[in-house]
């Protein structure tokens, strides 16, 4: 994946369905927020057309191939990243998106290639940090039930254990050895971890700076 070459900071919140992630992109962009730190959220699927469609699939609405799900992931984040991310980098915004590349390859790697995925996404911008939300696939299908009634493609026990290995795999591997990944326990409080990652992006925006000004 490609260096982010631009003035903004971009993180992306990873972990299983059910973890919190929604909740700490919000919470982590309001901390930010107290601290004068100017933000954007976004997600993916993202709210294009194509992630529309991808929505419908996970909920089982149409059928496709393994392979043609993973690429209308990809064509979605490029387009995620031309119309949302990029655009607000070049403004120095602190972009933080629930899920990212690494969603696609941990929850992909299920039913295809490791590596094909990784190629598939090789060209796409990597996130200055990667927020690894750590949470039991236990804890996090107990978390769904209660949010809502249905179920999506991924949300089962033996699949999500099979995502927190993948994740595992992934995150040690060559490709990535370049982009940070912080571990955050989610069996501590809503703001105790949401302080803890405004404090990671925060020394990353203040290590960026300090790049900047060497140069």
């Amino acid at each position: 994946m490609l260096k982010n070459p631009h003035p903004g900071i971009f993180v992306a919140i990873e972990g299983l369905d059910g973890s919190g992630k929604s909740t700490q992109v919000a919470a982590a962009s309001r901390y930010l927020g107290q601290t004068g730190r100017e933000t954007f959220i976004t997600f993916e699927p993202s709210g294009s057309a194509i992630g529309n469609m991808i929505r419908s699939r996970l909920l089982g609405e149409w059928q496709s191939s393994p392979q043609a799900l993973q690429l209308l992931f990809a064509a979605d984040r490029a387009e995620h990243l031309e119309k949302e991310i990029i655009p607000r980098l070049l403004k120095g915004i602190c972009v933080i998106t629930d899920r990212y590349a690494f969603s696609s390859f941990a929850y992909g790697a299920i039913e295809n290639d490791l590596d094909w995925l990784v190629a598939l996404n090789s060209r796409f911008l990597a996130p200055d940090l990667v927020v690894y939300l750590e949470s039991t696939p236990e804890a996090c299908l107990e978390r769904i039930r209660m949010k809502r009634d249905s179920i999506e493609l991924f949300e089962k026990s033996n699949i999500l254990k099979e995502v927190t290995q993948n994740y595992k795999v992934l995150f040690k591997r060559d490709d990535f050895k370049n982009v940070p990944v912080a571990y955050i326990d989610m069996e501590k409080s809503v703001d105790a971890a949401a302080q803890e990652i405004s404090v990671l992006i925060n020394k990353i925006i203040t290590k960026k700076a300090v790049q900047a000004a060497d140069k």
